[in-house]
C-alpha cells in the first residue's frame, strides 16, 4: 500500500505547481516505523520529515537514502540533536529558537538551512510569526551568520473552507515572492498536508508534507508509552 500511495502521489505532482515549479514531496513520518519509511524511500521518496526530535534520533541510523527534514515544533533544548543531521528545519518560529540554532551551528561550523514558520491563519493554537511580522522577522534572521533562510512554512487552519484556504495560500505565495526577490537562497514554500495539499499546490506551494496520504492512518502510542517518551 505504501509503495502504491507514493507512486500515485509522485505521479500527481510530476507536472509541478501552478507556477510550473517542481514540487518537493516530504514524507511526514511521525509514528512510522523505520521499515515503513524505508519502503516509502524504495518507492521513490527522496525527503523525509519528523515532527519529534525523539523519533528523529531513534530512527536516524535505521533510515537510509533520503534527505532528513525536521517539520515539527522545536524546543530549544532539543536543537543540539539536529545539528549536522538535517537538510532543512521547517519550523523556525521565534527568535529564541534562532539564537539557539545559531549558537549550536556556529560551534559545529555548520550552516543550518531553515524555513520561517508563518502562522497564516492567526491561530492561537499554532506557533509562528504573524503574516504581518514575517517580512521584518526575515530581515532580522538573515543577519544570523550560521542560519540560511530558504523560504517559508505554513499550515492551513483545520476545518477551513476552500475559499478561505485559497485566500491564505495566495497570501503566503505573495509573501514568499516578496522575500524570494530579495534573496537568491529562498526557494521553498512548504505548505500542504494530506488534507489540503492540492489546494496548496494549485495556489503556489512548491513543497508538501504528506503523512496519512502515503502511510495510512497513524498509530499513536498508548498513554504509558507516551509518558515514557516524554521523559526522554
Amino acid at each position: 500500500m505504501i509503495a502504491e500511495n507514493v507512486k500515485k502521489a509522485l505521479a500527481e505532482i510530476a507536472g509541478g505547481n501552478n507556477f510550473g515549479e517542481k514540487i518537493t514531496l516530504v514524507a511526514a513520518t511521525k509514528t512510522r516505523t523505520a521499515d515503513e519509511i524505508n519502503e516509502a524511500i524504495a518507492a521513490g521518496i527522496a525527503d523525509v520529515g519528523e515532527n519529534k526530535v525523539q523519533e528523529f534520533t531513534a530512527k536516524y541510523d535505521a533510515v537510509c537514502g533520503a534527505n532528513r527534514h525536521f517539520i515539527g515544533h522545536l524546543q530549544t533544548n532539543k536543537v543540539k540533536y539536529l545539528i549536522g543531521k538535517t537538510c532543512l528545519i521547517h519550523s523556525l518560529d521565534r527568535f529564541e529558537l534562532a539564537d539557539e540554532i545559531q549558537k549550536r551551528a556556529a560551534k559545529a561550523e555548520w550552516t543550518a538551512d531553515c524555513l520561517i514558520e508563518v502562522n497564516i491563519g492567526s491561530e492561537l493554537s499554532k506557533s509562528g510569526f504573524s503574516p504581518d511580522d514575517a517580512a521584518a522577522a526575515y530581515e532580522k534572521l538573515r543577519g544570523y551568520s550560521d542560519l540560511r533562510i530558504r523560504g517559508l512554512m505554513a499550515m492551513l487552519p483545520l476545518g477551513g473552507d476552500a475559499a478561505l484556504w485559497q485566500s491564505l495560500c495566495k497570501k503566503m505565495r505573495a509573501l514568499y515572492e516578496t522575500l524570494r526577490d530579495r534573496d537568491e537562497n529562498i526557494c521553498y514554500l512548504s505548505m500542504g498536508m494530506s488534507g489540503d495539499w492540492r489546494i496548496c499546490t494549485e495556489n503556489g506551494s512548491n513543497m508538501i508534507r504528506l503523512g496519512t496520504a502515503l502511510f495510512g492512518p497513524r498509530h499513536y502510542p498508548s498513554e504509558g508509552e507516551k509518558a515514557e517518551e516524554d521523559k526522554k
